[in-house]
C-alpha cells in the first residue's frame, strides 16, 4: 500500500514538473542588430526619395543621353543607377543661361527651354512610359511610386525664358513645369542674381543690384506662379531677391539646391535670414551636394580646372555631353588629378550642411539636392547610382527613419501640396 501510494505520488510529481515545463518562457535568442545597409534599405522602401535638381542637354533621350541605358559621364542620372541607388524620382530642369536681354536672347531661351520640355515628355510620354511617369501634382508622384515607377517632374531655372511674358509661364505650366527659378547666374528682368556677371553689365549687389532685390516683373511673375499652384524657387536669387520673393509669395518657398553661407560663405549659399525665412514660410531648403558650395575650392584648383575645360572645347551642357570618348576621357584624367591635389568634397561635408540648417530651422525644412549634371556630385555621391550612402550618412548620424524619410522627399511634397492648394482657377 505504502509503495502504491509513493508511486501515486511520484507519479503525480511528474506530471506536474512536466506540466511546469510546458509553461516555462521559451528560449529566445535575442534577434541580431540589423546591419546599417539593411536600415537604409528599409528607409529607401519607405521614403519617396525626390532629387529636385537634374540638369539635362536638349537631347535628353536621343544618343548620346538615352536615360534607360546605363550612361558613361557626364551622365550621372540613368533609371538603371537611380533604381539602383534607391532614388525615385527627380526634377529635370528645363534649364537656360542667362545672355543679353533682347529679342535674339528672349527667342534663344524660350526655344531652348522648349526643347528641354519637349525631350522630356518624348521620354515619359512615348518612350519610356511604361518605365517612368510625368507627376503634375503631390498626389501623382505618390500614385507613381505605388505603381514602382520612376518619377519625372519638370522644374525651370532661369526666368529668363519667360522673355517678360508672363503668359508663356501659363505655357510651361501646362508643359508640366511644377517650380519657377526666378534667376541664374547674371541679373534678370525678374531679379537680381547672388552672381551678377561683368561681361552682361550687372550692377554689383552691394551696390544695390540692378532691382534692389526683385523687379515689378519679378513679382507679378511670382503672383501668377502662385495662381497657377507653381512653386517658386529662389536659388541662384541675390538675398535681397530671396527674402522679397518669400516676402511676395502667398505660399511657401523653395530654394531647389542651395547650401549654407555660415559654413561656406559663398554668394550662391543661403544666410542664416534667408533660411529662417524661407522656414517661417513653411519652406524648404534643398541642400546641394555641389562641391564648391559646400567648401572652399582652391582658386588655383578652379582656374585649373576653367582652363582644362576650355582647352577642349567643354564650354557648355551640350557640347560636354555631346563630346568623343577621347576628349571626354582627357577631361576626367585632368579632373582626377587636380581632385588628388585638391580633393573634393564628400558625403560627410553635405550632411555637415544638412546638420547645420536642421539645428537652426528644423528638419521640415530641409530637404537634399544633388546638381548633377550641372557640375554637382561629390565624393560618395557621384551618380544616382550612389544616393543610397547618403541615407547611410544621416542614418551614422543619428537621423530617425522618420526625419530621413522628411529629407529625402516628404518636406518637398508638404510644400509642393500647399502651391498646389494655393492655385487660383484660371
Amino acid at each position: 500500500m505504502n509503495k502504491l501510494r509513493w508511486g501515486i505520488v511520484a507519479a503525480g510529481a511528474l506530471l506536474f514538473l512536466a506540466a511546469l515545463w510546458t509553461l516555462r518562457p521559451a528560449f529566445m535568442p535575442a534577434a541580431p542588430e540589423p546591419t546599417l545597409e539593411e536600415i537604409v534599405e528599409r528607409i529607401h522602401r519607405k521614403a519617396i526619395v525626390i532629387d529636385t535638381h537634374v540638369d539635362i542637354p536638349g537631347f535628353f533621350g536621343a544618343v548620346p543621353y538615352d536615360p534607360a541605358l546605363r550612361g558613361d559621364w557626364p551622365i550621372q542620372v540613368d533609371f538603371p543607377r537611380m533604381r539602383e541607388g534607391g532614388m525615385d524620382a527627380a526634377f529635370f530642369i528645363a534649364y537656360t543661361g542667362q545672355t543679353e536681354r533682347n529679342a535674339a536672347g528672349y527667342a534663344e531661351a524660350a526655344a531652348e527651354a522648349l526643347r528641354k520640355f519637349a525631350a522630356i515628355r518624348r521620354v515619359t510620354d512615348i518612350q519610356y512610359k511604361d518605365e517612368i511617369g510625368l507627376a503634375l501634382t503631390a498626389a501623382d508622384v505618390r500614385r507613381l511610386h505605388e505603381e514602382g515607377k520612376l518619377i519625372a517632374l519638370i522644374g525651370i531655372e532661369n526666368g529668363y525664358s519667360l522673355a517678360k511674358h508672363p503668359a508663356l509661364l501659363d505655357f510651361y505650366y501646362d508643359l508640366g513645369a511644377r517650380y519657377l527659378g526666378l534667376v541664374h547666374n547674371g541679373h534678370n528682368d525678374l531679379a537680381d542674381s547672388a552672381q551678377p556677371q561683368e561681361k552682361l553689365g550687372d550692377a554689383p549687389n552691394d551696390k544695390g543690384g540692378e532691382h534692389g532685390g526683385l523687379s515689378d516683373l519679378g513679382r507679378a511673375m511670382i503672383a501668377r506662379a502662385n495662381d497657377l499652384g507653381m512653386m517658386v524657387d529662389v536659388s541662384h536669387a541675390s538675398r535681397a531677391a530671396t527674402l522679397a520673393a518669400i516676402e511676395a509669395s502667398r505660399v511657401p518657398v523653395i530654394a531647389s539646391h542651395s547650401s549654407v553661407a555660415a559654413l561656406h560663405d559663398h554668394p550662391r549659399n543661403l544666410s542664416d535670414e534667408e533660411l529662417k525665412a524661407i522656414a517661417a514660410k513653411g519652406g524648404v531648403v534643398q541642400i546641394v551636394a555641389f562641391d564648391s558650395y559646400l567648401q572652399a575650392v582652391p582658386e588655383e584648383k578652379a582656374a585649373a580646372r576653367r582652363e582644362l575645360a576650355s582647352s577642349l572645347g567643354l564650354t557648355s551642357l551640350d557640347a560636354i555631353f555631346s563630346a568623343d570618348a577621347e576628349t571626354k576621357r582627357k577631361f576626367l584624367d585632368g579632373v582626377a588629378a587636380l581632385d588628388a591635389q585638391w580633393p573634393r568634397a564628400s558625403v560627410a561635408t553635405l550632411a555637415d550642411h544638412i546638420d547645420y540648417a536642421v539645428k537652426l530651422i528644423g528638419v521640415d525644412h530641409v530637404g537634399i539636392a544633388s546638381d548633377f549634371q550641372g557640375g554637382g556630385g561629390i565624393e560618395g555621391w557621384s551618380h544616382a547610382g550612389e544616393t543610397a550612402n547618403v541615407t547611410a550618412e544621416l542614418v551614422r548620424r543619428g537621423y530617425s527613419e522618420e526625419d530621413i524619410v522628411k529629407l529625402w522627399g516628404g518636406n518637398l511634397l508638404r510644400v509642393m501640396e500647399a502651391a498646389e492648394a494655393g492655385r487660383k482657377s484660371r
